[in-house]
């Protein structure tokens, strides 16, 4: 049995290599910082650290085999990532430009709608830039240009997305307000090998919806755990968004614990579990017999 470290990223190799060789391994946590500030640290430390939690039976989580179409999902994801980030950052520098623009130029950009004003602006005929007014549509057309390069980019990586998140569960939205942006996000969460989640509590630890007390003495206060996967958690926060607002049942529970002194935030925590159960059960296809420790490596 094998303990890796940052199996995710730079361990990744490590682990690969080990599974194909069928040896076992497992994903240990970094060290504690407590621990670091007083034995220091190196690949010596960090390496009897990862056999002493394979020993002590401390590090027990099976990593990622990374290896198939969920893994092609994420990859994908990416790229899409980096292209959304590039298209917003595109739209702010277009505004900023706007701003500072001839008095002519911006009293007939600024009362178009965004899309509007993306056309407006990539259609723009600067001519010969020999004045600061030609330079600046020379900008806006170029920014512009590139938001609409940005966007035709995002749609296909969303179409690719789609294609791919159906091999896998052909008919996602078996929930209400659970499409397909919930799926994949919720199918990388879980990996290639989704049997390494053993149970549904485990799940919802997974995805930051699992509770833990919050207060010592008297008080039955709790809060969800922070140590699982943000993203997943966001997916979830947004189905619950979608039921609290067009979801009957939904809007009814919500109705009765409002009247029970509930907040808003203390009632969407209680509506994440149940999204995070019903969306555990969307790739059921891709589970296989229970294994070990060692065969899921």
């Amino acid at each position: 049995m094998f303990g890796i470290e940052g199996t995710g990223s730079y361990g990744a190799g490590p682990t690969s290599a080990v599974r194909r060789r069928g040896l076992g391994a497992v994903e240990v946590l970094r060290t504690d910082r407590r621990d670091r500030r007083l034995r220091g640290k190196s690949d010596t430390i960090d390496a009897g650290n990862a056999a002493r939690a394979v020993l002590n039976d401390t590090a027990t989580a099976v990593p990622e085999t990374n290896d198939g179409t969920v893994e092609m999902i994420r990859q994908v994801k990416v790229a899409k990532d980096v292209a959304v980030k590039a298209r917003t950052s595109a739209m702010i520098t277009l505004e900023a430009v706007i701003v500072t623009a001839d008095p002519e130029l911006r009293e007939q950009l600024r009362p178009l709608t965004k899309m509007a004003l993306i056309h407006r602006c990539a259609g723009l005929r600067p001519g010969t830039v020999d004045t600061v007014t030609a330079a600046t549509e020379h900008t806006l057309r170029a920014i512009a240009r590139r938001w609409q390069h940005l966007d035709d980019e995002i749609k296909s990586h969303e179409t690719l997305q789609g294609e791919l998140t159906e091999q896998l569960v052909p008919q996602p939205v078996d929930a209400f307000g659970i499409g397909a942006d919930t799926a994949y996000e919720m199918l990388i969460v879980a990996g290639d090998n989704i049997d390494r989640v053993r149970s549904e509590p485990a799940w919802a630890r997974l995805c930051d919806v699992a509770p833990i007390p919050a207060s010592s003495g008297t008080t039955n206060r709790h809060r969800l755990n922070r140590g699982g996967h943000r993203q997943a958690n966001a997916a979830l926060y947004r189905a619950v968004i979608v039921r609290m607002r067009f979801h009957q049942p939904t809007i009814a529970y919500v109705t009765r614990r409002t009247a029970e002194g509930k907040t808003t935030a203390e009632i969407i925590r209680c509506l994440k579990r149940l999204p995070a159960r019903e969306i555990r059960a969307l790739p059921r296809p891709l589970r296989s017999q229970p294994t070990s420790t060692a065969q899921a490596a």
